[in-house]
């Protein structure tokens, strides 16, 4: 059983930062997702993929994942580069690309 230790990112409608300051840890899934053939939705009897634990910090979550003997992975943020600019920032005479509707 293997786990998977990630901050997540914050959704492209979120624009604090809500939700995305802990670190997850989460299960590789154990067995493949099915489709069920009446209804067409997709299924798994895997449970552990339902489960998501929030930390903290990094490290409480690989003492947690060391503590219980699970193989787990670390996947480090991307740092985040965002470019701060203001309203009137579009109608700019120096404005270096074209102003469209």
């Amino acid at each position: 059983m293997s786990a998977r230790i990630y901050m997540p990112a914050r959704t492209a409608t979120q624009s604090g930062t809500a939700r995305s300051k802990l670190w997850v840890l989460e299960f590789d899934p154990e067995m493949p997702r099915e489709v069920e053939p009446l209804m067409g939705w997709t299924s798994s009897g895997d449970m552990k993929s339902q489960i998501h634990l929030r930390f903290g910090s990094k490290e409480e979550a690989i003492a947690y994942a060391e503590r219980n003997g699970l193989a787990y992975r670390v996947e480090e943020p991307l740092p985040v580069t965002r470019k701060i600019q203001s309203y009137s920032d579009n109608f700019k005479s120096s404005r270096l690309g074209q102003w469209t509707h």
